[in-house]
């Protein structure tokens, strides 16, 4: 068996271990990263590009029907579309191809060595890597562990031929004529959406009340009005009992119970961290119930080895794992840093986007902090009349007694570009006065932004 030593080992080549892996690299860090898919992890290959390169087509598709029903106020008219689902997904994996060499490039020119293969503990120092020119056992000073996140599976919906995840939806050569979607959370929406608009019958079936449990009535009200537009059935507090030929078994809250036919069944019920196969139980670790419970410093409860991204925890997100991922590399490279963020933004890719930064008027009030939320709806605003999309608003939370800015929701055409404006005025610390002060470009959706801030105090100018 050969033998390897280096001072950072990281396991997982998703977001966070590519970014950890390429920073160490820059720091000098003799850096090695396994993983047996392709680097990127789910985010570049099966989960956050490759959805919305979907969502981009399904977009231009739907606004091409438009156009060829003569239903658009821009006098544009065409002739009916038709959608080569096979050629957009094969245009989709090109996107992929770039991206992850991309990644693979960047891991070379940052000296870092990369592994092909399956990685598995054998102490806290010690990890075998099988790859498919043997095993190999890894010695490394420092571990990060940096697995991710798989789709949760149902007991009554085991993943096989028709039944789905988010990894096999994203491949379909064909649009199915009629698609469940089990969960209306953003992943289930997210791609549900997508194929209503490619002309698929879409129902989406949800155990509680209300689409996208996690964020408030307010923000998913535009979303649900766009999806009855597209003529998604909406099934809420109702839960799927099982499979059946032709469809699956649910049953309403009043314990009415049908059979929802359906061609393909995608699961969107949730994701699990990736722990289970890397010989976690040769590992001493806290565990904060299926997750690796960090510090600030994302260490775990052994010196030496850290762990970032999905499998600790929520947020489930990308740009969290990166953060991570950096910080830790600079860490151990010998910087004083720890995690001080003061918000992670969140966006749903949806129709329209929701974008959620910071703290929501009621997480506000569950601190026991005194807030005063003021929004502005993009009807009043230009940019957003000239691109047709004006539903949807830009709503901020500020403290009652200064009116520092402790949070920014926003739900509209295109307002996931807006979300770094809204992270970056709440880490500097911004006031409603700074934003108030500075001037934005007109015509812009980011306008919104600004008057929602006028109206938190008091004398919006444009409603």
């Amino acid at each position: 068996m050969a033998d390897l030593a280096c001072k950072l080992l990281v396991i997982g080549a998703g977001p966070g271990g590519y970014v950890s892996a390429i920073r160490a690299g820059q720091l000098g860090l003799d850096t090695v990263i396994v993983d047996e898919a392709a680097v990127g992890g789910t985010c570049l290959n099966v989960g956050c590009i490759p959805s919305k390169a979907l969502i981009h087509a399904s977009d231009e598709f739907a606004m091409a029907k438009v156009f060829a029903a003569g239903a658009s106020p821009l006098g544009i008219r065409v002739g009916a579309p038709e959608i080569d689902l096979a050629k957009t997904v094969a245009w989709k994996d090109g996107i992929v191809k770039r991206l992850t060499g991309g990644v693979g490039a960047l891991l070379k020119k940052a000296g870092v060595r990369v592994m092909a293969g399956t990685a598995r503990f054998l102490d806290g120092k010690t990890v075998l890597v099988r790859t498919a020119e043997g095993d190999k056992r890894v010695r490394a000073e420092n571990v990060v562990i940096a697995t991710g996140s798989a789709p949760v599976e149902l007991e009554t919906l085991k993943f096989g031929g028709d039944v789905i995840s988010s990894t096999e939806a994203l491949s379909l050569q064909a649009v199915p004529e009629r698609l469940a979607v089990v969960g209306a959370g953003y992943i289930g929406l997210e791609i549900g959406t997508a194929f209503a608009k490619f002309g698929a019958s879409v129902t989406v079936i949800e155990a509680q009340k209300h689409i996208l449990p996690l964020f408030d009535e307010e923000l998913t009200r535009p979303v649900q009005r766009r999806l009855g537009d597209l003529g998604v059935d909406l099934r809420l507090a109702t839960r799927v009992l099982g499979r059946e030929p032709g469809g699956i078994s649910v049953e309403a809250q009043d314990g009415a119970r049908e059979t929802v036919v359906a061609d393909k069944v995608l699961v969107t019920v949730g994701r699990r961290p990736r722990t289970r196969a890397i010989g976690l139980d040769e590992l001493d670790l806290t565990m904060a119930g299926p997750f690796i419970e960090i510090d600030d410093k994302c260490r775990t409860s052994m010196r030496g080895v850290y762990a970032i991204g999905d499998v600790t925890g929520e947020p489930m997100l990308a740009h969290r794992a990166m953060a991570q991922g950096e910080m830790v590399a600079e860490i151990i490279g010998g910087q004083k840093r720890a995690w001080d963020r003061a918000c992670i933004p969140a966006v749903c890719f949806t129709d329209p986007e929701i974008v959620t930064v910071g703290l929501t008027p009621a997480a506000a009030k569950a601190k026991g902090l005194e807030v005063k939320a003021a929004s502005f709806p993009f009807r009043a605003n230009g940019r957003a009349m000239t691109i047709e999309r004006d539903d949807g608003f830009v709503r901020v939370v500020t403290r009652a007694d200064n009116n520092a800015l402790l949070g920014v929701q926003s739900v509209g055409v295109g307002v996931s570009e807006l979300s770094a404006a809204f992270a970056l005025s709440i880490e500097m610390g911004a006031r409603a006065e700074d934003v108030a002060a500075t001037i934005y470009a007109h015509p812009t959706l980011s306008e919104a932004f600004h008057e929602a801030c006028l109206a938190a105090l008091g004398h919006p100018l444009h409603i």
